[in-house]
């Protein structure tokens, strides 16, 4: 008899835990033509209609959860529960050749920018076809900003939100990284060399080992591909109601860059997420503090961050 209450009273728990979740989860994925490509779809619960979100994370190994082999925060997971408990359906996803979806990766010299475009557009179309989703949004975080606004031009959305996004041409930023960093002089001038051939579209055989990590031949055509593409003109292209979102204490993206995308589009909601750091979490300005919230999977996410978004997506004025 003990162990039948002990069942029934286990049984209670976990369909009381259950009930009171307000999103449910399940893995899905589609054709990548090489593999599979893997993600995580997040739906509010009930059975309703919901708007639904792509979210997009950010540059090299950054998986659908915002995490990245430096650096495990949960930032985008926490954003996609969040919003499923505002009644927003998310799908966050892993790229091609990262994570889950590591085996669709091609070779790094067949690799381009458009890549990454075509996939969002082929996961916005799947997630279109969810029986429960109503209207479809794009949300891009860091390089995933622009890739979100590549595919809001292939595959028409409802509304595109752009979190810590660059705002200037990636190779602007790069040469302006470098050139407060610590490079030797002469590395420094062969690095500007190297960015203007590849700018002009052009490649370059000639790299120093010094600089083969940033540049080595196999990715050139790549960034040749990435580099082609200014964020704020191809905002401008768009139509559709834009919600520009930066952390006033993101060391990597500068003020510049959100006033830039903000000139493009005039009509956007801007919104200036007082100590947030570039994965969305409360941090202190100091460098070395700053970037350890990189590595905390635990700290929530700046607390202004889902309520904006819902409401952008809500069709709600801000506060």
């Amino acid at each position: 008899m003990k162990t039948l209450v002990l069942a029934l009273l286990a049984a209670f728990v976990f369909s009381t835990g259950a009930a009171a979740q307000p999103w449910s989860e399940r893995e899905v994925a589609i054709e990548g033509g090489i593999s599979k490509l893997y993600g995580t779809l997040t739906l509010p619960a009930g059975d309703g209609p919901a708007d639904a979100a792509l979210i997009l994370s950010g540059s090299g190994a950054t998986d659908r959860n915002g995490n990245f082999p430096e650096g495990y925060n949960n930032s985008l997971k926490f954003l996609a529960r969040g919003l499923g408990a505002e009644g927003i359906a998310t799908l966050r996803v892993d790229k091609r050749g990262v994570a889950e979806s590591r085996a669709a990766a091609p070779e790094e010299r067949d690799l381009r920018a458009e890549t990454f475009v075509d996939d969002a557009a082929a996961w916005l179309a799947f997630l279109e076809e969810q029986p429960r989703v109503r209207r479809l949004f794009l949300i891009g975080h860091s390089e995933g900003a622009l890739v979100a606004t590549l595919a809001a031009q292939k595959k028409p959305v409802a509304g595109l939100v752009l979190i810590a996004a660059g705002g200037r041409p990636a190779s602007v930023i790069l040469r302006e990284q470098l050139s407060a960093g610590n490079l030797p002089a002469e590395m420094r001038r062969r690095s500007d060399e190297i960015l203007a051939r590849l700018e002009r579209g052009e490649t370059d055989d000639a790299v120093p080992r010094q600089l083969e990590a940033l540049y080595r031949p196999s990715v050139q055509p790549y960034l040749i591909s990435w580099f082609k593409y200014d964020p704020a003109a191809e905002l401008a292209k768009l139509q559709v109601p834009v919600l520009l979102i930066r952390g006033t204490h993101d060391l990597q993206v500068r003020q510049v860059d959100a006033d830039a995308l903000a000139a493009a589009r005039p009509d956007a909601v801007r919104l200036a997420v007082e100590e947030m750091n570039h994965v969305l979490k409360i941090a202190p300005l100091d460098r070395a503090e700053n970037i350890r919230f990189y590595s905390d999977p635990d700290a929530p996410l700046a607390p202004e961050v889902v309520p904006a978004i819902a409401g952008f997506i809500a069709g709600k004025a801000p506060d």
